[in-house]
């Protein structure tokens, strides 16, 4: 019996798997939202008692960097100690991982009725290079797959704190305005849901209040969370500003996802998780994603050839810390 974990700012999933020849067989799985915790530690304790199972091995992916065994949630107040866990879990095998490392463990075993194509006629799945993972949520998760002997290194990154660099002239008016309340504006600040839907909606109310929707922005206002209710809008074309947001959010997350391609030199495909791109396929597949995506001049035509896919598998990171906990 293998626990695992997924936690992040907004929910921790954990689960309980079996191995049915070599492959996971889901046996227990709870979703938690993290907020009503004040630590890892107690929703660990609450799952285990109400599951009644023994484990033998846990892994638990973590949404933030991880040394020595210990981990600060990027979006969340918690401290997460690994010899803690272990003590409470009562196993000799327990790993804190990053979270996008664990979905990235998870790549090499996806269905292909688990990821959509987004550049459909490039859209072959290669083993035999190298891969990138990059996951817009509550916050921006980066990772990548080194191709190596048959097989894939996985490398955890803290890529979506990296500094955000425009590429449009809207792009650069969102900088100057992020530049009045933040000194540092990371990628994570304007292509997250928790965060960078948010802020890409503040200025271009800002700059384009006509377009806005009255009774939409009525709801905004009094939400504690906007994005849903932003991005829905949108989608729904009742909203033309929020049409905006979301075109300039695609745009953004289409050069980041470059960057980090040609970073890593990932041929072997990028691959788009978290919680925010099943939910936005048909936009991501409409053009300026990928349009976005291959604005590197002379790499271009390089990344043209690049296979891109969304992880349609909201279990990603689940199975993917299956698989890290199979190695120990």
């Amino acid at each position: 019996m293998i626990l695992v974990g997924d936690t992040g700012g907004t929910k921790t999933n954990l689960a309980i798997y079996s191995i049915d020849d070599k492959a996971p067989k889901l046996e227990v799985e709870s979703t938690f939202r993290s907020a009503d915790f004040p630590t890892l530690d107690v929703i660990v304790k609450k799952f285990l008692n109400d599951t009644n199972i023994t484990v033998d091995k846990a892994v638990l992916g973590v949404a933030g960097p991880i040394a020595k065994g210990k981990a600060q949630v990027t979006n969340l107040s918690w401290e997460i100690s690994e010899a803690t866990l272990k003590e409470i879990i009562q196993v000799e095998k327990m790993k804190l991982i990053n979270d996008l490392e664990a979905t990235a463990y998870a790549v090499p075993y996806l269905a292909d009725h688990e990821v959509a194509p987004l550049n459909s006629e490039r859209a072959e799945r290669r083993f035999d290079a190298n891969k990138a993972v990059i996951a817009p949520g509550t916050g921006l998760g980066e990772a990548f797959l080194v191709h190596h002997d048959d097989g894939y290194q996985i490398i955890p990154s803290e890529g979506g704190h990296s500094s955000f660099a425009p590429t449009t002239p809207v792009q650069l008016g969102l900088l100057q305005y992020m530049w009045r309340t933040h000194n540092h504006v990371s990628y994570e600040r304007v292509c997250s849901g928790s965060m960078g839907i948010p802020h890409i909606y503040a200025y271009l109310s800002e700059t384009r209040s006509e377009e806005g929707n009255k009774d939409v922005t009525a709801k905004i206002k009094t939400a504690k969370d906007p994005t849903p209710i932003i991005v829905n809008a949108a989608l729904s074309g009742e909203c033309e500003l929020c049409l905006g947001v979301l075109n300039t959010f695609v745009s953004i997350l289409g050069n980041e996802a470059s960057n980090l391609a040609v970073k890593t030199m990932a041929t072997g495909g990028i691959y788009l998780g978290g919680g925010i791109p099943p939910r936005i396929l048909d936009k991501l597949k409409e053009g300026s994603f990928m349009a976005a995506f291959v604005n590197k001049g002379r790499f271009a035509d390089m990344l043209s050839h690049i296979p891109v896919f969304a992880i349609l598998n909201d279990k990603a990171a689940l199975l993917g810390a299956f698989h890290y906990a199979m190695r120990l």
